[in-house]
C-alpha cells in the first residue's frame, strides 16, 4: 500500500528594503545584511525540508523599484551583486509595500505561510498610488490568513507608532550605523529561524514576540 505523500508547507519570504538616498549611510551593511538574509532562507530550506521556502526581494526608491527575486525557490537564489543596491531618491513606502504585498497575495494559496519584512530608515514621502488606509486595511485582512508582518526601522523614527499605524504587531528599532545595522540583521535572522522552527513544530509564535532576543531555537539535525 502506497503512503500518501505530504505536500511541503510553503513559506513565502517577502523582503522589502528601502533604497532611498539616506540609506547610503549604511549601504554596505544593508547590502551585506540582505545577502545574509538570503543565506538564512536557504539554510532554513535545508534544515526544514518539509518547508518549501520561496523568496521575493524588492528594493525601492522614488526613481525605481527593483524585483531582485519574485517568487523564486530559495535554493535558486544567489547573493546580490554590489551594483544591485545603490541608494538614491525619496521614499515611496506605501507604494512599495502595497505593490509587493499585492503581488505575493496573488501567488499564495490557502494554507500557505507568508513572512513580510519591511526595512526602512524613513517615513513615507512620495507615494502616488497607495495610501496608509489602503495598506492598513490589506494588512489587517492578511494577518488572518497566516501572514506575519514585521517592520524594522532606524532610531530616528518612532518605529512603534509607525508599526501601529500599519496594524503591524512585530517591530524592531536599530541605530543607523555600522554596528547597529549589523546587530539588526543578526537579530532578524535569529527571529526568522525561530519562525521556521515554530512552523516545523506547528506552534504559533505569540503576537508581539517575533523579535524577542533569546537563544530558544531547538537544535534539529
Amino acid at each position: 500500500m502506497k503512503t500518501k505523500e505530504v505536500a511541503a508547507k510553503r513559506v513565502f519570504n517577502l523582503i522589502i528594503v528601502d533604497e532611498s538616498g539616506s540609506m547610503s549611510i549604511i549601504r554596505k551593511q544593508a547590502f551585506t545584511g540582505m545577502n545574509e538574509t538570503l543565506q538564512t532562507v536557504r539554510q532554513m530550506q535545508k534544515k526544514y525540508p518539509d518547508q518549501e521556502q520561496r523568496v521575493t526581494l524588492v528594493t525601492f526608491d522614488s526613481d525605481h523599484t527593483t524585483w531582485h527575486y519574485n517568487d523564486i525557490p530559495a535554493q535558486q537564489t544567489t547573493n546580490l551583486s554590489w551594483e544591485a543596491y545603490s541608494p538614491c531618491g525619496a521614499t515611496p513606502l506605501y507604494d512599495a509595500m502595497g505593490t509587493a504585498i499585492s503581488k505575493v497575495n496573488a501567488q499564495v494559496a490557502k494554507g500557505d505561510n507568508v513572512l513580510v519584512t519591511v526595512i526602512t530608515d524613513g517615513e513615507e514621502n512620495s507615494s502616488q498610488e497607495w495610501t496608509l488606509t489602503m495598506i492598513r486595511t490589506m494588512i489587517e485582512k492578511l494577518k488572518k490568513q497566516h501572514w506575519t508582518f514585521t517592520l524594522i526601522g532606524t532610531d530616528n523614527l518612532d518605529v512603534e507608532a509607525m508599526a501601529r499605524s500599519f496594524a503591524i504587531d512585530e517591530h524592531l528599532e536599530f541605530h543607523q550605523d555600522v554596528e547597529g545595522t549589523r546587530k539588526m540583521f543578526e537579530r532578524e535572522r535569529r527571529s526568522r529561524e525561530r519562525y521556521c522552527c515554530c512552523l516545523a513544530e506547528e506552534r504559533d509564535m505569540p503576537v508581539g514576540s517575533f523579535f524577542e532576543d533569546g537563544d530558544d531555537v531547538p537544535d534539529k539535525a
